[in-house]
């Protein structure tokens, strides 16, 4: 690739302008072999030809870097002119991801993240994480309380359409029939996305609200908990707690998993903001970011997990035992992953 270069052979430019132009020239011709060689390297790493590049510029590449960056530099300081400084920039960019950028494909990310990465960053918020979990404990006990002593909370609480006859005082036969098994998966498809956008809408708003200093997520949590609370007290004030938490437990320990967290990752960085300590905001907040960022790409994965088993097993396995068995396996698979499974080590990526 030929080196940018601009000049005017019609007016003739002031002296300063000129004798600038003159070391400009002078700056490229004295590097520009070395700029070249680099380029050409680079371009054969960009297009996974690593063997057209011989054992000598294969040597020379960590030199002909350092070399081309301390020329960005000189130019940056001298002020040479804009297309030279454009080139270097674009050329040390380059030469720098192939140099020192990251090595590892979407399957070894992967395989990282969910091998370690995430249960780690997870395990790193464990104080956010008993503020949520409190929290969400508390919600639900305000609205089983709230509804036991006025029923009129419950509508306050619960949208007309979530409820779906599922009101206080509803004859148990009609509770039991919303609990029943599904006899085929038909048409459960749209029910599972519907639900999955819905969960997944509840976890990012209690993660986003975070950066108001967590304050707006734990109002969030304890609102919808507080819904949970309230239809809680309908089932079993009907005699139907237990079926009820069978029929949640299926995907709701998975669910409700994922909201916590993503309400914790709110807190953690919120609360990081309000208490950075030693280091600067912006430092703190860098860190709180990046954990909090690890943590809300493993909800997404719990929240499809859900969406899956509520969309299908939930309503396809009839009996409250079964539902307790798969809803508390998936609590102890979790627990355990989340507890036990460290991060990697560097040098295994």
């Amino acid at each position: 690739m030929a080196l940018p270069f601009f000049r005017s052979a019609e007016i003739e430019p002031p002296a300063d302008i000129e004798a600038a132009s003159l070391r400009s020239d002078r700056f490229r011709l004295e590097r520009e072999v070395d700029w070249q060689r680099l380029e050409a390297i680079v371009v054969a790493l960009e297009k996974g030809r690593p063997g057209r590049i011989s054992d000598e510029d294969l040597l020379d590449l960590p030199v002909l870097y350092r070399k081309t960056a301390s020329s960005l530099a000189v130019a940056r300081e001298t002020s040479l002119d804009a297309a030279t400084l454009s080139y270097l920039e674009a050329l040390v960019r380059r030469a720098w991801f192939q140099i020192y950028g990251p090595r590892i494909g979407l399957f070894g990310w992967l395989r990282r993240f969910l091998g370690g990465g995430w249960s780690t960053s997870v395990r790193e918020i464990w104080l956010d994480i008993c503020i949520s979990l409190a929290v969400m404990v508390a919600g639900t006990a305000v609205g089983w309380l709230l509804v036991a002593r006025d029923q009129d909370w419950f509508y306050a609480l619960v949208p007309g359409e979530m409820a779906g006859g599922r009101i206080p005082g509803a004859d148990r036969a009609v509770l039991e029939q919303s609990l029943a098994q599904t006899e085929n998966a038909e048409g459960l498809t749209v029910f599972a996305a519907y639900l999955f956008s819905n969960n997944t809408g509840v976890t990012i708003m209690a993660f986003a609200l975070g950066f108001a200093f967590g304050i707006p997520t734990l109002l969030l949590l304890v609102y919808n908990t507080a819904l949970l609370g309230a239809m809680l007290y309908v089932f079993a004030d009907a005699g139907l707690g237990l079926d009820f938490l069978g029929w949640l437990s299926v995907h709701g320990t998975t669910e409700l998993g994922a909201i916590m967290l993503g309400g914790a990752a709110g807190l953690h960085v919120g609360r990081t903001m309000a208490f950075p300590g030693e280091r600067s905001i912006l430092a703190a907040m860098q860190d709180a970011g990046i954990r909090a960022a690890q943590v809300m790409a493993g909800c997404t994965i719990m929240l499809i997990v859900a969406g899956l088993l509520e969309g299908y097993a939930r309503q396809l396995v009839g009996d409250t035992t079964s539902r307790l068995a798969i809803g508390g396996g998936m609590l102890l698979f979790w627990a355990v992953y989340f507890a036990f499974v460290k991060r990697p080590p560097e040098h295994d990526a």
